[in-house]
């Protein structure tokens, strides 16, 4: 039973590389659904061997739908551009697929933040079901809270080895993603008529820093755990001001 990886893009030259790299070997087939990059992401891929289609960008369930729609093969290995399979996360999938596949697979993910692995403030295990029947499962969910369904009664088994995710390679690449995130998550908000007060607007950001610093022991990682609970408050901080400010323009 076949492996496809199935992988959406935009402007993703910095990682491509190294995440068809790490599935050399591992899976059957590399399909990725590019959404209109201006870099050099698609002839990178193509290079390595992928099967590469450019389509506009949609929202993360839809464009993962419409690739997982083009694997050729039973089952999908779902992956960012930015993620690679550890060596015993590659070695759990290749006994799994020699025992022959069943259900879906959960796999742990690891984050580098900025040349730090983080293991603490609740960002890991982060655990991921990524390997799961094509027929069987589905992403549904708008902005950037893509959920997989899968069919009722399907098992699921966890992988050993981390999928590593090098998502933050400076704390500017962090600044930038709140920022645009807290767009769509106020966006989100707005649409399903939540509202943000003094109180909302003010302690969340306190508290979540409070969690992650110290509940999490984010303290723990060192530097990368201040400017990830820092940062986390601020993009709880920005996510409510900006739906205030949509309510502002909009008294109605």
């Amino acid at each position: 039973m076949g492996i496809s990886a199935v992988i959406i893009t935009r402007n993703e030259e910095a990682n491509i590389a190294r995440c068809l790299t790490g599935l050399a070997g591992l899976v059957q087939e590399v399909v990725v659904v590019d959404a209109e990059s201006t870099d050099g992401t698609r002839r990178i891929a193509e290079a390595h061997g992928a099967r590469v289609v450019t389509r506009t960008w949609t929202n993360y369930s839809d464009q993962k739908n419409f690739a997982n729609g083009l694997a050729a093969n039973a089952y999908i290995l779902s992956v960012d551009a930015d993620e690679v399979p550890s060596p015993e996360l590659a070695r759990s999938i290749v006994e799994a697929t020699g025992r022959g596949l069943h259900g879906a697979y959960r796999m742990n993910r690891l984050t580098n933040y900025c040349g730090t692995w983080v293991r603490h403030g609740g960002w890991y295990p982060d655990t991921k079901t990524r390997l799961f029947p094509k027929g069987g499962a589905r992403w549904t969910g708008d902005h950037v809270h893509e959920v997989l369904e899968l069919d009722p009664g399907t098992p699921e088994r966890l992988l050993m080895g981390d999928l590593l995710h090098y998502s933050y390679p400076s704390l500017n690449a962090h600044r930038a993603r709140i920022e645009r995130y807290s767009d769509l998550h106020a966006q989100a908000l707005y649409k399903a008529g939540k509202r943000a007060g003094p109180v909302k607007r003010w302690l969340s950001p306190a508290a979540k820093f409070l969690q992650g610093y110290l509940l999490q022991a984010g303290f723990l990682d060192g530097a990368a755990g201040w400017h990830i609970a820092t940062l986390s408050a601020r993009a709880v901080w920005l996510k409510y001001a900006k739906l205030h400010a949509l309510h502002h323009a909009d008294p109605a």
